[in-house]
């Protein structure tokens, strides 16, 4: 399979994957008694209302075209913790439910990525014939987006605000730490974005790119088989 045709498919696999991250952060904090999500019309699987001209579309075509890994975001659903009961547990439990699909959308693909191939051993012999059949494209497609989903999950996973993984720190703080911290967030995206692309130039080291290679990749491995290898190498 082509470059071009692999970058489009990682493309179109992106959208589900993010949609179905967003919607879950909603349908999670709507259990939890928040109508936000609900009255804005966002816990809905059409693509376009969650979309950003930005981060769903020109982020992921750029980095395709520059043959780096697809990535990119939704709009944010709207959530209002005034509704929680609990308030650390309910940012907790619908911050972490968009990784948590994540990671089941992965296992799911990975696992039948597992069973189209054999366990790893049939693929090979797919690929020798020369053409693509539709069960190839398939698990091309069943492949990436195990992959996709994987980065999306740990990438929102890091601790830095608006990131998905600093809802889970108001469980461990006390409530003048989280003041504090809530003072912080306003400044999130500029520590994100600091540490995106000023971390590498000043300390030499791809910080992004080794956090995931050791957590994205493992799993990935574990969910495909030994099919990993022809995919990563």
């Amino acid at each position: 399979m082509s470059e071009i045709w692999i970058r489009a498919l990682q493309l179109a696999l992106f959208v589900p994957a993010i949609v179905l991250h967003e919607v879950a952060h909603g349908y999670v904090s709507y259990r939890l008694g928040d109508p936000t999500a609900k009255m804005a019309g966002r816990l809905t699987l059409n693509p376009i209302k969650h979309m950003d001209l930005f981060g769903t579309v020109l982020l992921p075509v750029l980095l395709a075209l520059s043959g780096l890994p697809v990535f990119g975001y939704a709009k944010p659903v709207p959530i209002n913790p005034n509704y929680y009961r609990d308030y650390r547990k309910g940012m907790t439990l619908s911050g972490l439910a968009g990784p948590a699909t994540n990671l089941t959308l992965a296992a799911i693909a990975g696992v039948l990525v597992r069973a189209l191939t054999g366990g790893g051993t049939m693929f090979g012999g797919l690929l020798s014939d020369g053409a693509f059949s539709v069960l190839v494209w398939v698990i091309y497609a069943l492949f990436y987006f195990a992959l996709i989903n994987l980065v999306l999950m740990f990438f929102n996973l890091i601790p830095i605000p608006p990131l998905d993984g600093s809802r889970v720190l108001p469980l461990f703080l006390s409530d003048r730490a989280l003041h504090a911290y809530h003072r912080f967030e306003q400044y999130g995206l500029l520590v994100f974005f600091g540490f995106m692309f000023l971390g590498p130039r000043l300390l030499g080291v791809d910080i992004i790119g080794s956090y995931l290679s050791v957590t994205v990749y493992p799993i990935l491995r574990f969910f495909t088989g030994p099919v990993f290898g022809v995919f990563v190498g």
